[in-house]
Parts: structure tokens; C-alpha cells; sequence
């Protein structure tokens, strides 16, 4: 039945052009804008949407996009110097760094916010 098409992702959020500003200008993703909503760019050739939901927006508490990178280092430092502020994890099993680095076990990682709240991160692969 789905064998032949081209399945996506997407979230929501409650601001749209806040999302957009996020999505291109801090992080600098190539984001299209179409019929209230905005096409991600970042899985090859299939884009994640990014849908209106206002009022009753609820931001996923689970990590929805992960950004794979080689240095998470300079990653964090970069993204903190544009503005974006990393999820501190204290007295859990998640703890990170100063930084909002996790350095418990498995890949490096680091976890920050959308405008709306969702959960992202940066991943060391």
C-alpha cells in the first residue's frame, strides 16, 4: 500500500513565523513557506513539515529532530553563540556538562528548544 510513496515527518507549533526565524535563521536550515506551513529541509529529499497548531499546541517532550555532527564541542559553542540556549539535566540519570553536554554513556549529546518548546539536540556521531 505505501511501498511507492514518499512518507515524511512533521510537528507542531504555536508561532509559525517565530519557527521560521529558528529554523533558517539561527540554525540555518533551508525552510520553505507554503499555505501557513514550512517544509524543513533536512532528510535528503524529503522535507519535515512544520504545521500550525496554536492555542492548544503541546511541545513533544521526546527529542524530535536530531542533528548529527562531528565535533559536539564546537557545535554547542557555535549554536550558543547564535542564541541558543541548552537544556540543563541536574542530580538525573541525563546530567550534562556545564555546557548541556551529556557525557553519561553512548554518543555525546545536547539538547535544546524550539521556539514552541520542542525538543532537539545536537548528537556526536
Amino acid at each position: 500500500m505505501f511501498e511507492n510513496t514518499k512518507a515524511f515527518s512533521g510537528f507542531s507549533v504555536d508561532d509559525v513565523p517565530a519557527a521560521k526565524s529558528f529554523y533558517a535563521d539561527t540554525l540555518g536550515l533551508k525552510v520553505s513557506e507554503e499555505n501557513g506551513m514550512l517544509t524543513l529541509e533536512i532528510a535528503g529529499d524529503r522535507g519535515t513539515l512544520v504545521y500550525p497548531k496554536g492555542t492548544d499546541h503541546v511541545p513533544a517532550s521526546f527529542t524530535i529532530l536530531n542533528f548529527p555532527v562531528q565535533d559536539i564541542e564546537k557545535a554547542v559553542d557555535g549554536l550558543t553563540q547564535r542564541g541558543v540556549v541548552f537544556d540543563r539535566h541536574q542530580g538525573t540519570e541525563m546530567e550534562t556538562d556545564e555546557k548541556g553536554i551529556f557525557r553519561g554513556g553512548g554518543p555525546l549529546i545536547a539538547w535544546f528548544k524550539d521556539p514552541a518548546g520542542n525538543v532537539l539536540s545536537v548528537i556526536e556521531l
